[in-house]
């Protein structure tokens, strides 16, 4: 039983990458030609969240989105959630229609194909080095003026297995504030099941999103990041509490 066990899971994670690489290579020209100009970003958004449910579908993957607020187009909003899964790229394209660009990080860049875009259109950080995290600032001004959203996960990196929900970087909540940009937090319930960084592990089935309460930056101060930082975590820690119940 094992042995079919194993087999299946590393066939499943063959077809993943299989999914991930194909249609890139199918698109490439029109994914190349939309990302010559920035002002064509919300066409290349477009791709990438076909590119995601191709991705999902293919791998038995099932979005229950609940909202209980919806963004509203032609506004920028920094969008964050818990990280648990080389699936959470594709579940938040699927999950927002407002054209948004990810902070990530570097490491990224070396996967085949999707690297080569990734670079391109993403605004990556090297963790490890404060100038490369004071130049998402300057970087994320410039597409936010464009009418961009920003994406984070502000957790840093995917936490161990045996973590819910790792700390929250303050990076994210300060862009926000200074930006005057509502916090969109997300819950993943069960990417972590469905296809986490554990090799032998996962399987097709529903995976159920929570699109809650913006938070409002408005009135708010740099020296409120810590205190919308955790009511954000806080948020997202109950929701995942709630689906685990």
């Amino acid at each position: 039983m094992k042995i079919i066990e194993y087999t299946f899971w590393t066939f499943y994670r063959i077809w993943f990458y299989i999914l991930v690489a194909l249609p890139i290579l199918i698109m490439f020209p029109i994914l190349l030609i939309s990302i010559l100009k920035e002002s064509w970003y919300p066409f290349f958004f477009k791709l990438a969240r076909f590119w995601a449910k191709v991705i999902l579908i293919g791998m038995g993957f099932r979005p229950i989105i609940e909202r209980e607020q919806t963004p509203e187009k032609n506004k920028s909003y920094m969008f964050i959630a818990n990280h648990t899964s080389m699936a959470d790229i594709m579940l938040m394209l699927v999950s927002v229609k407002n054209p948004f660009v990810f902070v990530g990080k570097k490491e990224l860049v070396k996967i085949p194909l999707f690297g080569f875009f990734y670079k391109r259109t993403c605004i990556l950080v090297d963790r490890s080095s404060a100038k490369s995290r004071q130049a998402v600032f300057l970087r994320a001004q410039r597409r936010l003026q464009t009418g961009v959203s920003i994406c984070i996960f502000p957790e840093g990196g995917v936490p161990e297995e045996h973590i819910e929900l790792d700390e929250f970087k303050d990076g994210a909540f300060r862009l926000a504030i200074n930006h005057k940009i509502p916090i969109v937090p997300l819950t993943f319930a069960d990417n972590k099941k469905r296809f986490s960084y554990t090799f032998f592990s996962g399987g097709p089935g529903k995976m159920r999103v929570k699109i809650h309460k913006f938070l409002s930056t408005e009135n708010l101060t740099v020296d409120d990041t810590k205190v919308l930082n955790a009511e954000a975590r806080s948020a997202i820690l109950k929701q995942l509490e709630t689906f685990n119940s």
